[in-house]
């Protein structure tokens, strides 16, 4: 397998160790997120953009109480590799494409996209085309943090707040439709001694970060005062009106 377990930018379940707690937190809370979108979507095709290795494309699929074909998109060919060997089955296959640039044009009835946008330059324009290849009626059910996690995440440009993010749909015709909240308590001592697997790729040397980005600092004190030491996440699933 080419694809490193201790990267935060795509979960393997089966790499992830027993003793590994921050990795096996994190694929329980992925879990529950692909559950929830499976509650959300709608007969026809669905599209998880952002798959990753495909496991939670696979979930949605077994979970759903609907007919269903899906399609998973990431932009690793690793990846795509991993989930088609994995995850494949009749009705559910893998493509590597570019999620800001991919289109279809027979578009799909559902849509999800889980802790993907936070790791975009342009969340907005992201949006404007996924929407493009969502049908009238369709679900799209879109995840990401809603605590900051950029100082310490070196793969993600944006930090959200629920206001923040729920305010990057307001342009279109969506309704909201139900919503998942997530805490993770993270261990200071592990991120200090980056001794879990997926701690490793954490940003080194946060001192000299904040040191360059006080405002990031501030941030982070700001969200430890009101949160404690823990991670948040927030999943909405949206009905498209029009």
């Amino acid at each position: 397998m080419n694809i490193d377990p201790a990267s935060l930018v795509r979960l393997v379940p089966e790499a992830v160790e027993p003793g590994d707690t921050t990795g096996q937190e994190s694929l329980k809370l992925h879990e529950e997120r692909y559950r929830f979108a499976a509650r959300h979507v709608r007969p026809g095709r669905m599209l998880d953009i952002a798959c990753g290795v495909g496991y939670g494309t696979r979930l949605v699929v077994d979970e759903s109480n609907v007919p269903l074909t899906a399609l998973g998109v990431d932009l690793s060919e690793e990846a795509i590799t991993y989930a088609s060997e994995h995850y494949s089955q009749p009705g559910t296959s893998f493509l590597a494409a570019d999620a800001m640039s991919y289109r279809d044009d027979d578009g799909f009835d559902t849509i999800v996209s889980l802790e993907t946008i936070e790791h975009l330059p342009q969340p907005g324009q992201f949006l404007d085309g996924i929407l493009t290849l969502l049908k009238p009626g369709g679900s799209l059910v879109v995840s990401a943090p809603s605590a900051p996690t950029k100082d310490v995440n070196p793969h993600h440009l944006h930090d959200f707040t629920e206001s923040s993010f729920r305010r990057l749909f307001e342009r279109y015709d969506l309704t909201e439709e139900g919503a998942l909240r997530q805490n993770q308590p993270v261990s200071l001592l592990s991120v200090i001694r980056r001794d879990e697997t997926r701690m490793r790729d954490r940003r080194p040397n946060l001192p000299l970060h904040y040191l360059r980005h006080p405002g990031a600092l501030m941030t982070r004190i700001g969200a430890t005062f009101r949160y404690g030491f823990s991670n948040r996440y927030l999943t909405i699933a949206w009905q498209r009106t029009a």
